[in-house]
């Protein structure tokens, strides 16, 4: 009777214990009966993580299609590229010598308008300035009596021609007058050529004999092409020379970059290849070498070379100084990705893969790689989808949840 008495109280003494400790096992406490602890929620940190909850697993970052957009992160596949080793060299902007134009005066005389700014954007054949000059007076006035004795001279040959066909005058005034009159059309060719040799086209010829005759001493001084404004050396009153620029104009929506390439590097810069430009501030276009100098310069033993480049904005500036780079050698790889890809983590490189959540931060090794791309050796195959751009944030992104995750 005694032995029962004690196991009775044993057991009592053992369910005291398990009542009042409800944080022991949870298979012990199945053991005797009572089932899971109903005590107090678990302690949580100050993020509001509660303590033994399941987390994310470690190095992904959770974003939403939205999340991605709003953060302007670029998505794209892995896929196969080409890389492009380059070398650098400094270049000059320059205007092109095809589109550019210095307006002479062509005549002496007086500057009495000056119709253009600097900057002004003109078309071709547009007035520019006004000339007023006792030369310009004299060819004109010297084409107008050509004109009139040439109109002349043709009415009287072919008076005298009839006259003589009718048997009415003698052989010797008709071929008189033929001479005359061919004279004639010599001196008003030599008037035309003079005139057109000052800069007056073929419509201002027409319109001279309608003109006033105030109006015979003025040169107008027009556009030869289309562009801007990007010299004016003339000044309002002031005589000028025949050989005295007016006007300076440029067609800048295609400019050369002027470089000089030293003899190692000349095979690269083969009339014809294409060649990157970027200044200060980054990559500002693309051009092709259209003229490579056979002669090398005495001094600097290197060749001039000429690339034509396309600037519809405006981005490059004759005067200006840009970096010219040309490509030397290029090797195919299988996986190329840019190299604003990879982040470095924990001095590892490191690349973030789309997942269905968001990104995964996948640990890669890199291989070759040029100015822009970088080759990936392991770590991610062709068709996986990765972030390209703006990775910065999923960086910054993935060491706060860290931290957080630390606490």
């Amino acid at each position: 009777m005694k032995p029962i008495f004690t196991l009775l109280v044993g057991a009592g003494i053992a369910l005291g214990i398990v009542v009042a400790e409800p944080g022991l096992p949870g298979a012990l406490r199945t053991a005797i009966g009572l089932g899971a602890s109903t005590g107090a929620p678990p302690a949580r940190d100050s993020h509001g993580h509660a303590h033994g909850e399941e987390e994310g697993p470690e190095g992904t970052v959770r974003m939403t299609e939205e999340q991605i957009r709003t953060s302007r992160i670029e998505v794209v596949e892995a896929a196969p590229g080409t890389l492009v080793r380059r070398v650098s060299l400094p270049g000059t902007v320059a205007a092109s010598a095809d589109r550019l134009a210095r307006v002479p005066a062509r005549v002496a005389g007086i500057v009495t308008t000056l119709g253009k700014r600097l900057g002004d954007q003109v078309e071709a054949g547009e007035l520019l300035a006004v000339i007023e000059s006792s030369e310009i007076a004299t060819a004109k006035g010297d084409y107008l009596a050509a004109l009139r004795t040439t109109e002349l001279a043709r009415m009287t040959f072919e008076r005298e021609q009839r006259l003589w066909h009718r048997r009415v005058s003698a052989e010797q005034d008709f071929l008189k007058a033929r001479t005359d009159w061919q004279e004639a059309q010599i001196r008003l060719d030599l008037a035309r050529q003079k005139l057109a040799a000052l800069g007056l086209s073929q419509a201002e010829l027409e319109q001279l004999p309608q003109q006033p005759i105030e109006a015979l001493r003025r040169r107008e001084v027009r556009a030869p092409i289309a562009g801007r404004i990007i010299g004016r050396t003339a000044i309002l009153g002031a005589a000028v020379t025949p050989e005295a620029e007016i006007y300076t104009v440029a067609d800048l929506s295609v400019v050369w970059v002027e470089i000089a390439v030293p003899t190692t590097d000349i095979a690269f810069a083969a009339e014809g290849a294409m060649v990157r430009l970027r200044g200060e501030a980054g990559p500002l276009g693309e051009g092709r070498v259209v003229f490579l100098s056979p002669v090398l310069d005495a001094e600097t033993r290197s060749a001039r070379a000429v690339v034509e480049v396309p600037n519809p904005q405006g981005a490059f500036r004759p005067g200006a100084y840009v970096t010219a780079d040309l490509a030397t050698a290029e090797q195919a790889v299988e996986v190329m990705v840019p190299r604003s890809a990879i982040q470095q983590i924990g001095g590892e490189d490191v690349i973030f893969v789309r997942t269905a959540d968001g990104f995964e931060k996948r640990e890669v090794v890199l291989g070759q790689g040029d100015q822009d791309h970088v080759e990936i050796v392991f770590g991610l195959d062709p068709g996986e989808r990765f972030a390209a751009g703006n990775t910065f944030i999923l960086k910054a992104e993935l060491g706060k949840a860290e931290a957080e995750h630390s606490h």
